[in-house]
């Protein structure tokens, strides 16, 4: 059973992420930091308000899975300073903290076309930002690469909106090489970022690109079935050894039907089973 933090809960696909894990069986425990109060509710959550200008190791607790998904626009932080501490310095300083704790992986989201070198200024922040992090050396980092993201926005995004637009018109012809620039839903990449933490690529450093997220699901995990002759096969559970006299050890035998799990204490009495429910 598993526990994540989550950074960046309140934004669009930080919110679907939250709502997802707490949803999720596989996860029993999530903690969002943030720097306000989230109007979702579950018993699985819980929401630390804190300063991120002022964030101590202390804060950051034992986690499985760290998930970033920290960020802003220039128009809304108001100039590029205040914009790189929301897409850089607070990421940053996130994963060193969470470095210090022996979390063993982190998962950000960046953007397609992170690149130092890049000519626009956004994605060379997130550029950057991908460089460090490789950097610091975790002990395991995932580079989330989204396209273009859509979704139900609180607030409204002009350009984001006419490129939501505009991609939807373009999408019968982004084919072949051309599908990466397709726009993704936020609640896929939330999702292939579940999908990441609990079944990604076991390597220090992995980058998954847009059309990798928008392809990810969850695996089937096939069933195992018996049939009644096999369930209540007491010799067949006992084991071999257990049939040979010269070998034979006194045992408590525990069936559990619920999961057709089988397990075996040794105890100091003779075996003794309860056919009282028998048919």
């Amino acid at each position: 059973m598993r526990s994540a933090i989550v950074v960046g809960a309140t934004g669009l696909t930080g919110s679907s992420l939250i709502e997802q894990l707490c949803e999720n069986d596989e996860y029993v425990s999530v903690i969002v930091i943030s720097r306000r109060e989230l109007q979702y509710k579950h018993p699985k959550l819980e929401v630390k308000i804190r300063n991120f200008d002022t964030l101590e190791e202390k804060d950051i607790e034992f986690a499985h899975e760290l998930f970033c998904c920290l960020g802003t626009t220039i128009k809304k932080a108001g100039s590029r300073e205040a914009f790189e501490k929301v897409d850089f310095e607070y990421p940053l300083a996130i994963a060193s903290l969470a470095k210090k704790q022996g979390i063993p992986h982190m998962l950000v989201i960046t953007a397609m076309g992170a690149n130092e070198q890049s000519r626009f200024y956004y994605n060379r922040v997130k550029g950057k930002l991908e460089h460090a992090l490789i950097e610091l050396g975790l002990q395991r980092l995932s580079i989330i690469r989204p396209s273009l993201l859509v979704g139900q926005r609180d607030e409204f995004r002009f350009g984001e909106k006419a490129g939501e637009k505009l991609l939807k018109l373009a999408k019968p012809l982004l084919i072949g090489p051309l599908k990466r620039l397709r726009s993704i839903e936020s609640t896929q990449v939330a999702k292939a970022m579940i999908v990441i933490g609990l079944h990604g690529k076991k390597q220090p450093v992995a980058i998954y690109p847009s059309q990798d997220l928008a392809k990810m699901d969850f695996p089937n995990v096939a069933q195992d079935e018996f049939t009644r002759e096999e369930l209540f096969n007491w010799q067949k559970f006992k084991g071999s050894d257990v049939s040979d006299a010269e070998h034979k050890v006194n045992r408590e035998v525990i069936i559990n039907r619920d999961k057709f799990k089988v397990e075996e204490t040794v105890v100091d009495k003779e075996v003794t089973f309860n056919r009282h429910n028998e048919k």
